[in-house]
């Protein structure tokens, strides 16, 4: 009887068992789950404005209404704003079964994140929280996420070779010291895998997003996809680049581009080939938002 609910998957290609509340997270999480995001949707929280790295191709804005992409809201908002949305969207869209934090900067790098996190916990503890983050804090903020509930986790890594990741990050802020080049690479890749592996253990289901950029990545992606399936990563995300700020000249992949990685990379892990790039203020299922987060009777 004990075994009633619980169901193996292949990750990595090593056999997952997975206990009810983590098949839970995963079959009604629109991300996660292909079939979910027809039935489900999510509600991102924009209350994490500040973040600690720099991105060659991200340019945030906290001020926008006609771009859809992720890094943009349409304002930001505070904890109590928060709660109060949050409220508003489950009692008029049920079929809403997430409240992530996506931004519009980094989650942890932001202390409305846990304060809005532990007041939705304790208002829906049974919802499913989610985050996603660029990883740089995620060891030192793991076990803030277990305490309020968070199951599922979005980490962006976009190379496992500190000599790649310097050509993708302008600068890292860690512990109060700005670090450049290969240094500043070299310490948010290690926090990176380290807090993967900290989420995995326990138990949270784990995405990870991996930008496409050709002539600076393309080549080395299908190494981040097997070490990340050989971590019991859950799903792998290729994110075609968004030709901005310093790699605005930089031709994005095709389409077909696009489908060739995946299908390279899904020799290692299982791949998510329905994401939209959401808004940090995105509300309803994916593709069909009902509207942004400046949300009113």
């Amino acid at each position: 009887m004990a075994d009633i609910g619980y169901r193996e998957t292949e990750v990595g290609g090593r056999k997952v068992r997975w206990d009810p509340e983590q098949l839970r997270k995963i079959s009604e999480h629109p991300c996660f789950s292909e079939k979910a995001c027809h039935a489900f949707g999510r509600c991102h929280i924009p209350v994490a404005p500040g973040c600690n790295i720099q991105c060659n191709y991200c340019v945030r804005d906290f001020d926008c209404v006609n771009e859809s992409r992720p890094g943009v809201a349409s304002r930001v908002l505070d904890p109590d704003e928060a709660i109060e949305m949050v409220r508003k969207v489950i009692r008029d869209y049920p079929y809403i079964k997430v409240i992530g934090i996506a931004g519009p900067g980094e989650p942890l790098a932001n202390e409305a994140t846990f304060e809005t996190l532990r007041r939705v916990h304790e208002e829906y503890p049974h919802i499913i929280k989610c985050i996603s983050t660029n990883g740089l804090l995620l060891p030192e903020k793991i076990d803030l996420l277990e305490k309020y509930g968070v199951g599922n986790v979005t980490v962006t890594l976009n190379a496992i070779d500190p000599e790649i990741g310097a050509k993708i990050y302008e600068f890292i802020t860690y512990k109060g010291k700005r670090y450049t080049g290969v240094e500043g690479a070299k310490i948010l890749l290690e926090n990176q895998l380290k807090g993967i592996r900290m989420a995995v253990e326990r138990k949270m289901i784990v995405k990870v997003n991996t930008v496409y950029i050709p002539g600076v990545n393309e080549d080395h992606i299908p190494e981040i996809a097997k070490l990340a399936g050989e971590m019991g990563v859950y799903t792998f995300n290729v994110i075609p680049l968004i030709a901005q700020y310093r790699f605005a000249d930089i031709a994005p992949p095709t389409p077909e581009m696009k489908r060739k990685m995946q299908d390279e990379c899904g020799k290692y892990i299982r791949q998510m080939r329905h994401c939209q790039r959401c808004r940090s203020d995105a509300i309803g299922r994916l593709g069909h938002d009902v509207q942004s987060c400046v949300y009113k009777d």
